[in-house]
């Protein structure tokens, strides 16, 4: 069983292709690995008899020689962000705690016509506010990696915590997840697995619960770069549903990787190695750089100058959005209710109970800069800045194919030391995949080296606007060259 759950979605595909395999074991044998390792809090929902159901109908597919998803019968997870028809989808909030959608999203249903099997709903920082996972109205999310001490002391990142908590300790072959700014890549990062942010515009936000429209994407996170590639393919594309997603042609990403980089210019911005920057990610940082470049390409210097300036310009942008789609949630409609004497204050009582206090500091501080007399001081300002950061990729795009950067400042951070951290310093978190998200372009989180305690380090891969291909194919031969195939200790039954 242990064996199973080790697998890549390639080499599942492959096996169940062959009929060495089912879907059903490879269920059972992710099931059963959920039962043990349930102290982690991966998920808020578990959903075995849907998968199990899944699963058999998988198997029924190839053995009646009927026609066959791209991803049949492999187990996924999705986040609980992602609205899943008859199942409960809660942004891990008391205010959608019992909120069981009529409809699914996009991608989730794209994903099942793909023939995936779901395995439940993993958890996140409520309403996709947080670096940790910590903010979760369902408790906390342990990373699979453990300290020196060989203790679950560890925060797996956030938002998108549980699905890499989720891939990392073989719960799922595969899950959702959603960056907005940094939440696919900072968590790919401390638990060890890969995970992209595509494009702004290529995946379709029908049927996610939404924090920042401009900035929130869908992406996928599993064990390796071909893996990403795979769920990709099938999560991407037109939706009616959805204006902003691009009318373009879904490529076969895994067709990139063809393991040949030379005369590739990758780009390296001197404003990723401020003063002060963390000597094991900066050595890990060193070693991809020479990695490529022994793999053919050519290294460039680049600048982005307005760097320094996109972390407080996301968290002005980002949270003026928070605070426009966050008042929907009033009691009227489809969450928890508190009643109060007057419209007003039930409005009040309901969204002070259902908000939890990052989520709450996010409303006040995005509706301040909203507000009559500061919504051109700041946001209005914050905006023509954001240009200026996509202009800053946008002329180094024409020198360069890739930029290779940091995923994250540090490694995976204890639970201690994010309490006793300040909100601004955990938004800190967020300084190496702000400028990305701000300027819309894609960028690949994968493990490249270890940090002196044996905590996973990742490295980005970003790239020009709808040129995943690019990006998937750099992250391919620095995966390889890297050799990174090590997995946290697996929970013992």
């Amino acid at each position: 069983m242990t064996e199973l759950v080790n697998l890549h979605i390639s080499e599942a595909l492959d096996l169940l292709n062959k009929k060495e395999i089912s879907s059903v074991e490879l269920t059972k044998a992710h099931l059963s690995e959920m039962e043990k390792a349930r102290f982690l809090n991966a998920y808020i929902t578990e959903t075995p008899e849907r998968a199990l159901a899944d699963a058999e109908a998988s198997d029924k597919r190839r053995a009646n020689g009927d026609s066959l998803g791209a991803l049949d019968g492999i187990p996924i997870a999705n986040k609980d962000l992602y609205c899943t028809a008859g199942i409960r989808t809660t942004a891990a909030s008391k205010m959608l705690s019992h909120f069981v959608p009529p409809y699914e999203s996009t991608v989730t249903q794209k994903l099942k016509d793909a023939g995936t099997v779901m395995l439940g709903k993993v958890n996140t920082d409520q309403f996709a506010m947080g670096g940790s996972t910590m903010t979760s109205y369902f408790g906390v999310t342990k990373n699979p990696w453990t300290d020196e001490k060989g203790e679950y002391s560890l925060v797996p990142g956030g938002s998108s915590g549980g699905s890499a908590a989720a891939v990392s300790a073989g719960l799922c072959m595969g899950a959702t997840g959603s960056d907005t700014g940094g939440s696919i890549r900072q968590p790919a990062s401390f638990c060890g697995i890969t995970g992209i942010k595509p494009t702004y515009g290529r995946c379709s936000r029908y049927g996610i619960v939404a924090f920042a429209s401009s900035l929130d994407q869908a992406g996928p996170m599993a064990r390796s770069v071909k893996d990403c590639a795979l769920m990709l393919r099938e999560m991407a594309g037109a939706d009616g549903h959805d204006s902003t997603v691009a009318e373009l042609p879904v490529p076969d990403f895994t067709a990139a990787l063809t393991g040949d980089i030379r005369g590739k210019k990758i780009g390296i911005p001197k404003e990723y190695r401020p003063d002060g920057l963390n000597a094991e990610v900066a050595r890990v940082w060193d070693k991809g750089i020479q990695l490529l470049q022994d793999a053919g390409a050519e290294i460039v210097d680049i600048s982005l100058p307005h760097t320094k300036y996109a972390l407080p310009v996301y968290y002005i942008v980002a949270c003026a959005e928070a605070s426009s789609n966050l008042s929907r949630y009033d009691g009227v409609r489809y969450t928890e209710r508190v009643s109060g004497h007057t419209l007003d204050e039930m409005y009040e009582n309901t969204r002070t109970d259902g908000f939890g206090p990052e989520v709450i500091r996010r409303i006040l501080l995005g509706t301040f800069v909203l507000s009559a007399g500061f919504y051109d001081a700041y946001y209005t300002r914050a905006q023509r800045v954001r240009r200026l950061i996509y202009e800053d990729f946008k002329k180094a795009f024409e020198t360069v194919d890739a930029i290779v950067v940091p995923a994250a400042p540090t490694p995976a951070l204890s639970y201690e030391a994010m309490k006793n951290m300040s909100p601004v310093d955990t938004y800190l978190g967020d300084v190496f995949t702000t400028p990305s998200s701000l300027a819309g372009v894609p960028s690949l989180s994968l493990p490249v080296g270890l940090s002196n305690t044996g905590l996973p380090i990742g490295l980005q891969i970003i790239g020009k606007h709808f040129d995943e291909n690019t990006v998937f194919q750099v992250g391919d031969v620095l995966e390889k060259a890297a050799g990174f195939n090590l997995m946290p200790h697996r929970v013992k039954g």
